[in-house]
């Protein structure tokens, strides 16, 4: 169990920060939030990839390549998504 939490927030920690640094503009993110970015990342990523592959719940939430690129995925979309409702962000600033 400890070990799933643990997991769970370093994976969060270099997806969030991945996203945070493909999509372009200033965010202004603490730590906490850019884990919760990767972790929320990660989770939609795991669902866009049952939904593909028919039920396959892949690796998500692992330090393996595919688990990275699919949480990272996720946090980019979790990320425009979010930045689409709050629209605090401006594009070159």
């Amino acid at each position: 169990m400890l070990w799933t939490i643990l997991i769970a927030i370093v994976v969060g920690l270099i997806a969030g920060f991945l996203a945070r640094a493909i999509v372009p503009g200033n965010d202004k993110m603490g730590i906490l939030p850019t884990i919760v970015l990767g972790i929320v990342g990660s989770l939609v990523g795991g669902l866009l990839w049952s939904l593909i592959s028919g039920g396959g719940t892949g690796q998500f939430m692992s330090f393996s390549f595919g688990g990275i690129v699919g949480s990272v995925i996720g946090a980019i979309i979790v990320l425009v998504i979010y930045n689409a409702i709050v629209g605090r962000k401006k594009v070159g600033r």
